[in-house]
C-alpha cells in the first residue's frame, strides 16, 4: 500500500468522497459538509478550471494534447481548502472568478481530457488529501472510483432539474 492511500485510511482522519453530475449540488453539499465537520474542503473541479486557465494564458490551443500537457507541467495549481472561503490560485494570481467565464468553461473539457493532466492532478488532489489536518470533504467527478477509492465514505448526489431550480 503505497503511503498516500495509507494516510488516507489514518483512522483520525475522515475522507468523503462526493460525485455527480454538474448541477447536482455537489459543491453545495461538499462545503457544508466540510463546515459542519470542521473538515478541509477540495474542489476538484475547480483545479481543472484552473489549469485550463493556465493553458489559455499561455497561448495554448485546448485542444492540442501534446502541448497543453508540455505548460501543464509547469503550472502551480494552489487551492484553497478552507470551506468558508474556498479558493484557487495559479502560482499567486487568484483566478477564482475568472476561471467561471464563458472562456474557460469552453474549454475545460479538452484540457481534463488530457491523461496526463488528468495524472498530475489526481496525483495533486492525492497529496492535498493526505495532509489535510483532521480529513476533508472532496468534490468532483470520479473522486470516490478514481481519485480516493479509499475514502472512508463516498457519496453519489443527483438531482433533477425541479430540485435544482429550487436551491437556485
Amino acid at each position: 500500500m503505497s503511503s498516500v492511500t495509507s494516510q488516507l485510511t489514518d483512522q483520525n482522519k475522515l475522507v468523503i468522497a462526493i460525485d455527480g453530475p454538474s448541477g447536482s449540488g455537489k459543491s453545495s453539499v461538499a462545503k457544508a459538509v466540510a463546515k459542519q465537520l470542521g473538515l478541509s474542503y477540495l474542489d476538484t473541479g475547480a483545479m481543472y478550471r484552473a489549469m485550463t486557465w493556465w493553458v489559455l494564458e499561455k497561448g495554448v490551443d485546448p485542444i492540442d494534447g501534446e502541448m497543453v500537457f508540455d505548460v501543464a507541467k509547469a503550472a502551480q495549481i494552489i487551492p484553497g481548502t478552507n470551506p468558508n472561503n474556498p479558493t484557487i490560485h495559479v502560482g499567486d494570481v487568484d483566478v477564482s472568478a475568472p476561471i467561471r467565464g464563458d472562456l474557460v468553461t469552453g474549454a475545460v473539457s479538452a484540457v481534463s481530457a488530457v491523461p496526463e493532466v488528468r495524472k498530475l492532478l489526481v496525483a495533486l488532489q492525492r497529496e492535498i488529501s493526505s495532509v489535510a489536518p483532521k480529513g476533508i470533504v472532496v468534490e468532483g467527478r470520479d473522486i470516490g472510483s478514481v481519485v480516493l477509492p479509499n475514502a472512508n465514505l463516498k457519496l453519489y448526489i443527483t438531482a433533477d432539474p425541479a430540485a435544482r431550480e429550487i436551491g437556485r
